[in-house]
Order: structure tokens, then sequence, then C-alpha cells
């Protein structure tokens, strides 16, 4: 375990235990620097992590502070896109096109060695959605046993590894040519882009990039008066 590591995990403990409530202030920048015997960048490091996963909030010139919980209308489940296409009724494909370890440059969120997967889900015999994975072997080393040729990692997640936490972001964006013609659309046409992080316990467990044609795919949540 690295120093950043070890600092985040530190103050993940703390924070999971209640010991730090929100609204606490964490240890200055430089307070970590004396405790932990390491740099302030390597501090840093571990607090842009911890950002990102939104367990702190990082104020200009006053520090850093426990998040406080967001509140949300609506969650989305993480879904199994096998499973959506065949409760349509129609038949689903999985084509994996890249499949490679990365050791260092294109991680971002998640820590390398990383297992890298592309891909593209079919449904009735046409391209439904298009993927980029990254897989934490840190954290998942038997993901490094799996070729995920007949079955998509998000499938192969959802059966072995137990998520706790996940974040998501939505947007709708124009295919660029290359993903166009993969998803047999014309080129600038409309998709909707899904980009999502899961963690286990605190540990990054995935991100994955799905490029779904937007007249294809819906995002639906069902609620009642009072939820969330």
């Amino acid at each position: 375990m690295t120093v950043a590591e070890r600092i985040r995990t530190d103050i993940e403990a703390r924070i999971h235990s209640g010991a730090w409530r929100p609204g606490d202030r964490i240890p200055f920048e430089h307070e970590l620097v004396v405790t932990y015997g390491c740099s302030r960048a390597t501090v840093g490091k571990a607090l842009g992590a911890l950002a990102r996963t939104g367990l702190i909030e990082r104020r200009r010139k006053a520090g850093s502070f426990v998040a406080h919980p967001q509140v949300h209308s609506a969650v989305l489940a993480v879904p199994d896109l096998a499973q959506i296409i065949a409760a349509r009724g129609e038949e689903y494909r999985w084509q994996r096109t890249l499949y490679r370890n990365v050791n260092h440059g294109e991680g971002g969120d998640i820590p390398l060695p990383a297992m890298l997967v592309e891909g593209v889900h079919f449904s009735g015999g046409e391209p439904f959605a298009l993927e980029r994975r990254l897989i934490a072997l840190g954290t998942i080393p038997k993901a490094a046993t799996q070729d995920f040729v007949d079955e998509a990692p998000g499938a192969w997640l959802l059966a072995h590894i137990p998520w706790t936490s996940a974040r998501h972001r939505i947007r709708a964006v124009e295919a660029i040519p290359a993903e166009a013609r993969a998803l047999a659309l014309r080129p600038r046409a409309a998709c909707l882009e899904l980009e999502r992080m899961t963690w286990r316990t605190g540990e990054p467990v995935t991100h994955v990039r799905q490029l779904f044609r937007g007249d294809r795919f819906d995002l639906v949540a069902e609620f009642r008066p009072g939820d969330g």
C-alpha cells in the first residue's frame, strides 16, 4: 500500500466509523505531511481521491471537511444489459473488441494495475451500446483470469463482486465518427453517455463508460411520494 493509499484508508475509516462527522474539519495538509512523513503532493493525491468519491469537501483556503451526504430524488441501479435486453424479448450478444492490462498512464480514478476491456453490446443483432471499462486488479485480482469473450465484464462483476457504493454521471453527447460507425449511426448522432464508478467497502472496483444509441435507450426511475 502506498502512502497516499494509507492516508486515504485512514481517513475513510474515521469517517465510516463516525469518529469524524459531516462538517468536521480533517487535518490540514501540512499536518498530514508531518503525521505521515510524506510530501504535500502525496497528501494532495489522497485528498483528491477522497473528494472525487464524495467523502470529503475541499474548500479553498479553508481546508477539507467531511462531506454531508447528497440527497437524490431517484436512485439508478447498476444494470445488467444482458438481462435488460432479454426482458425486452430480444437476443443479446456481447462482442469484445479490446482486452489488455494497463500498468501506467490511463487508469484515471482506478488504481493500477488494471484490466481494460472494450466491446459492443448487441440487441436483436444490432449495436445497442459501446463499453469501455477499467477493472482494479488490486481490488479484484481474479478479474485477471477472465477473458470476457463470452460474458461482458459488467455481468461478471455483478455476479461475483458485490459493490457497496456507486456514482453515476449521465449526459447527452454526440457520437464521434468511430463511435457512430460502431453503433450504426450517422455521424454526430445523439447518444446517451453513462459513466459509472463503483466501490467495494471504499476500494475502487471499476470505472465504465457506456455509450447508448439515443433512439434505443431510456433511463426510467419509479418512485412514490416520500421516497428518498
